[in-house]
C-alpha cells in the first residue's frame, strides 16, 4: 500500500509526525498556561515570551560560554523560574483581588517589553542552534525515516506533561496547592506559607516555558518573535481543553498538533485557521471547553 486517501504513505506519516511534535509543543505551553490559570486564576500572556527567553537562555550559554544542550535544559528553566518569582513578587501578587483583565493587561505589557528588548539586543534576523550530537541523524523504521531529534521532543514533553499532571493531581503536594489557592486562609492555618507556594506555582509555570524553548530551539529558529507567534494558537489549545483543566490541555495539544498536521496534507490553505475553527465550534457546544468544569 504506497498510498494513504491518494497520498503518498511517506508524505502522510511525515506530516503525522510533524503534527505530533507540533502537538508536543502546544501541550507543554499549555500546560504551563494551564497551571498558571488554574491555580492562580492568571491569565499569563506572558507565556509566550518566557518560552522564547528560555530558548535565548540555551542559545547564549552556548555561544557566549560553550555549555552544551543537556546542561541548558537544566540552566533554561532555572533562569526563566527565577525571572518568574521576580514577576509575582513585584508585579502579579498586587492583582490577585482584581478583576483578571488587570492580569491579562499587565502580562501582555510584559510580553512586548521582553520581546522589544530582545529585538533590540539579537535583531529580528533569528539564530541557529545545533542539533546536540546524541540526537543527531534518524532512524529508518521500514515506512518512514524518523529524525532522532523530533522522536526526542515528543517523548521528552510527553513524559514532563505527564509527570506534571501526576504531581498536581495525584499526590499530596498538588492537594496543597489546589488547597492553598482555593482557602489560602485555611492552609495557612496549617503553618504552611501560601505567598511562597504561589510564588513557586507562578515559577514552576514559567519553567514549563522555557524548557518548551529549549526543545524547540534545535528545530526552529529562535527569534524575538517566536513566542508571539504561538502563544495565540497555545491559546485556543486551552480554551478548547478547558481552562484550568491540566489533563486536558495535555491532550487537546496533542490532539490539534495532530489535526494540524493532517489538515495540512488534505487542505493545506486551512492549516493555520483549522484549531481556530474548532475552538468556536467546540466554545458553541460546550463553553467551558472538552475537560473544562461547568458552572
Amino acid at each position: 500500500m504506497s498510498e494513504i486517501f491518494g497520498i503518498p504513505v511517506q508524505a502522510f506519516l511525515g506530516q503525522l509526525l510533524l503534527g505530533l511534535v507540533n502537538g508536543s509543543f502546544y501541550a507543554m505551553l499549555s500546560l504551563g498556561l494551564a497551571v498558571i490559570f488554574g491555580l492562580l486564576g492568571i491569565v499569563n500572556f506572558a507565556h509566550g515570551a518566557l518560552y522564547m527567553i528560555g530558548a535565548y537562555v540555551a542559545w547564549v550559554s552556548m555561544d557566549k560560554f560553550g555549555l552544551n544542550y543537556w546542561v541548558a535544559l537544566i540552566l533554561a528553566p532555572l533562569v526563566v523560574g527565577a525571572l518568574g518569582v521576580l514577576i509575582e513578587r513585584t508585579m502579579l501578587k498586587q492583582l490577585y483581588k482584581l478583576d483578571p483583565l488587570y492580569g491579562l493587561l499587565l502580562t501582555f505589557g510584559l510580553a512586548l517589553i521582553f520581546e522589544g528588548l530582545f529585538r533590540d539586543q539579537f535583531g529580528v534576523s533569528g539564530q541557529q542552534y545545533a542539533v546536540p550530537e546524541a540526537l543527531q541523524g534518524a532512524t529508518n523504521l521500514g515506512f518512514m525515516i524518523l529524525p532522532n531529534y523530533r522522536a526526542w521532543v515528543v517523548v521528552a514533553s510527553l513524559t514532563v506533561c505527564l509527570g506534571t499532571w501526576f504531581l498536581i493531581e495525584k499526590t499530596s503536594l498538588g492537594a496543597t496547592l489546589r488547597a492553598g489557592t482555593e482557602n489560602p486562609a485555611l492552609v495557612q492555618a496549617f503553618g504552611i506559607n501560601v505567598p511562597v507556594m504561589v510564588t513557586l506555582t507562578y515559577a514552576g509555570g514559567a519553567a514549563l516555558a522555557a524548557l518548551a524553548g529549549v526543545l524547540a530551539a534545535p528545530i526552529i529558529q529562535i527569534t524575538p518573535l517566536m513566542g508571539s507567534n504561538l502563544i495565540i494558537v497555545v491559546f485556543a489549545v486551552v480554551v478548547i481543553g478547558g481552562m484550568g483543566s491540566i489533563l486536558g490541555s495535555i491532550l487537546t495539544g496533542v490532539m490539534l498538533g495532530l489535526v494540524e498536521g493532517l489538515t495540512k496534507v488534505f487542505y493545506p490553505e486551512a492549516s493555520s485557521i483549522v484549531v481556530f475553527v474548532i475552538m468556536a465550534i467546540v466554545l458553541m457546544i460546550r463553553p467551558a471547553g472538552l475537560f473544562g468544569k461547568e458552572k
